[in-house]
């Protein structure tokens, strides 16, 4: 953690839906002034596309039938914690882009599947902001939770979480429900040890609550919308929070502990607007102190 240089950390399994909450936090910046720094979690991923793939069979060859994303194995955990721990240090760090697809091929200017070279951050941003599978891992022998100033979770319930990962595999990446679902199997292990147990060093955990029948989500036709959702949001430390304030400015939510809040899934943006917001100031003001 640092004063100075402030690190928010998004944590949140493939297709649970970080990349919303960043869109969030994009627009509070822009609204705020604050320069942020961006970091992706798929970055740090040991393989590119293609050694993934044959890495996955030489381990299946093996008898390895867990072999995934999810794992030490398969992802840069030491260089990660290196990137935090020098950005709270200095302000600056290096990293990359892992290309995803062809538009994204146009705008780094390497092959869909494939890593940019690395390359220093940007110089004077006020923060770094990283979003993806281990914004918050801790393992024996590392430990990226303890560099970053506010750490959130994304934890929809497990079978909407697959539901959403379904949904945009088969429709944005081509995928078959049972490719998919294999996915999924392979890597359950990893997720219980890697992914889960990150839930418990965040700051402030948002998990989507759907309110339609999704018990077999391998069949669903449609993702629940916010509509049809609620949202629990837990606060590991609700000092300072102004829960009365929350419940009179959000429509329909209540309190179900004395550290957690529920709300109408419409509401999401608004309420994380509006928690968000004072705890990112609240990092940049004590950042400017201390210059």
């Amino acid at each position: 953690m640092s004063r100075r240089h402030p690190i928010i950390s998004i944590a949140g399994s493939s297709g649970a839906g970080t990349t919303s909450v960043r869109k969030t936090f994009e627009n509070i910046f822009r609204r705020e002034n604050v320069v942020a720094a961006y970091v992706e979690g798929d970055a740090f991923h040991r393989y590119d596309r293609a050694e993934m793939r044959s890495k996955m069979v030489e381990e299946a060859e093996r008898g390895n039938k867990h072999f995934s994303h999810f794992s030490p194995e398969t992802n840069l955990f030491e260089e990660l914690e290196k990137l935090f721990r020098d950005y709270a240090e200095t302000g600056t760090g290096t990293t990359r882009h892992y290309v995803h697809d062809e538009e994204e091929a146009r705008l780094y200017g390497a092959k869909p599947g494939t890593f940019t070279e690395w390359e220093p951050l940007p110089e004077n941003s006020d923060l770094l902001f990283y979003e993806g599978l281990h914004g918050a891992v801790v393992t024996d022998t590392v430990n990226v939770a303890q560099h970053a100033d506010l750490k959130i979770g994304v934890v929809p319930v497990i079978n909407l979480e697959w539901i959403q990962k379904l949904h945009r595999d088969r429709s944005h990446r081509g995928y078959s429900t049972e490719a998919v679902t294999d996915t999924i199997l392979r890597r359950m292990p990893d997720y219980v040890n890697f992914i889960c147990p990150q839930f418990t060093e965040t700051d402030i955990n948002f998990q989507r609550v759907p309110t339609v029948d999704t018990s077999n989500p391998f069949i669903a036709r449609w993702i629940p919308t916010p509509d049809e959702s609620m949202v629990v949001i837990r606060l590991k430390n609700p000092r300072g929070i102004d829960f009365p304030y929350l419940l009179s400015m959000i429509p329909g939510s209540f309190m179900s502990r004395a550290n957690s809040i529920v709300i109408h899934g419409a509401k999401l943006d608004l309420a994380m607007q509006l928690i968000l917001t004072p705890l990112i100031l609240q990092l940049i003001e004590r950042k400017r102190r201390t210059i």
